[in-house]
């Protein structure tokens, strides 16, 4: 599972003093360990699956790439290569994401299925993908195939 070796990674950091990835590290075990609470708090089991700790990474790596953004527009580059640094990290653990033409090919049989909503397309769509790729990414593919 992801969340062991995120953990086992987390104690060879520490073994290694390699202080920045340990700091990324803790990090992402303490946002499994929020989301963990959260899920307990629905009354659902604590213990995360694979797809929930999936979830609680590309929350972390949509943050990153946020503040990329910001700190590049603000001319801050000491701060976004940082952040560049965290989140080459935090892409370690996810699943690779799906091509352009990976994702065409999972979304014209839908729409060729007689679905020419955007919203059940892009359902459906999502339902495939399980994660493996940006929902802004497919959004936008649907919208150009749908015109």
């Amino acid at each position: 599972m992801i969340k062991e070796q995120i953990i086992s990674d987390l104690k060879s950091a520490m073994k290694n003093a390699d202080q920045f990835r340990l700091g990324v590290l803790r990090l992402l075990s303490s946002a499994m360990q929020n989301e963990s609470i959260a899920l307990r708090g629905k009354g659902e089991s604590e213990e995360l699956t694979d797809e929930n700790v999936i979830a609680v990474l590309k929350k972390e790596a949509k943050k990153r790439k946020e503040s990329i953004a910001m700190y590049g527009d603000a001319g801050r580059n000491d701060l976004k290569e940082n952040e560049e640094k965290e989140l080459a990290v935090i892409k370690e653990y996810l699943p690779p994401e799906l091509s352009d033409e990976e994702i065409k090919n999972v979304i014209e049989p839908i729409i060729a299925a007689g679905d020419r909503d955007f919203a059940s397309v892009m359902k459906s769509a999502m339902a495939e993908f399980k994660g493996r790729a940006d929902g802004k990414v497919v959004s936008e593919m649907i919208r150009s195939l749908l015109s």
